[in-house]
């Protein structure tokens, strides 16, 4: 008869074999495209699973220079930095204001507003298209960005309006006696205070705005404005044509690189944030 000691050792042993089983699923395409990345057409289509034998580091250059991996990967950064800025200040302003002040609507605004993340962004397309090309904003960068911000400000309130609804009432009051105004007491107290939430919603906004397709498709016509998904799709299709491979997968490298290195420093961030919320 088992005993519970040994339930219990089965049990986190199974839940570890599991996880292991799980992680190593995710992470070998990621080592395999990585030094796939290394080999010239001959070594991938001898044997596509196989190590390189010969590392053709020629690869990236051609990826970064010849294929415009280095414009799509700028275009990308300025996008991804644009629309990061307008999500957090958009929706740290509004989580405050309607986690701390309380006026008539404020519940119906809130529910609005999270409502939205109900609403699939597919459906907004041809509305932002036209809206886009009569603000002179279509093919721009810049208008990308206002709309990836779009997309994320309702789980931006949602997910801060939760820090802002614990921090104590006191800090306003003591700040008001000592000559502070609105602006002061958000800016100097408490955007400080809910630092683990910003950066939980600015690095989630972030991942999200890098790794796009879509919406940069649609509202991108040339292909000096393409970001690092559509350039790479690009490269994609001329490979077939030009059979350059080794740099179709330097380009999926290059665009992984920079959110794999993100996510490795913040992600105790990212799970004390969202534990954070979550609990209060």
């Amino acid at each position: 008869m088992i005993n519970k000691n040994n339930r219990n050792f089965l049990s986190r042993n199974l839940i570890r074999i599991s996880l292991l089983a799980w992680g190593l699923s995710v992470l070998y395409p990621i080592l395999w495209t990585a030094y796939t990345s290394l080999k010239d057409n001959k070594q991938l289509f001898a044997d596509a699973w196989a190590l390189p034998k010969v590392l053709h580091f020629e690869n990236y250059v051609n990826a970064w220079i010849n294929s415009n991996i280095a414009s799509n990967f700028l275009n990308s950064f300025f996008v991804t930095i644009i629309a990061t800025f307008l999500s957090l200040v958009l929706s740290a302003t509004t989580s405050y204001v309607l986690a701390r002040y309380k006026f008539k609507g404020d519940k119906v605004l809130y529910t609005i507003l999270i409502s939205a993340m109900m609403i699939p962004h597919v459906l907004a397309i041809i509305p932002l298209f036209f809206l886009l090309e009569k603000m002179n904003m279509l093919n721009s960068l810049f208008g990308l960005s206002l709309v990836y911000t779009s997309m994320v400000i309702p789980l931006g309130i949602f997910i801060l309006t939760s820090f802002f609804k614990t921090l104590p009432k006191e800090l306003e009051e003591a700040a008001e006696v000592d000559g502070c105004g609105h602006f002061a007491i958000f800016f100097k107290i408490m955007l400080p205070l809910s630092k683990s939430g910003l950066i939980t919603v600015g690095l989630m906004n972030l991942i999200v705005f890098w790794n796009e397709y879509f919406m940069g498709l649609v509202f991108l016509q040339e292909p000096t404005k393409y970001t690092l998904p559509v350039g790479i799709a690009y490269l994609a299709e001329e490979s077939a044509y030009r059979a350059d491979w080794g740099a179709l997968f330097a380009g999926l490298v290059i665009a992984m690189v920079p959110i794999i290195v993100i996510y490795s420093l913040f992600q105790k961030r990212i799970t004390e944030g969202l534990t954070s919320g979550a609990l209060k």
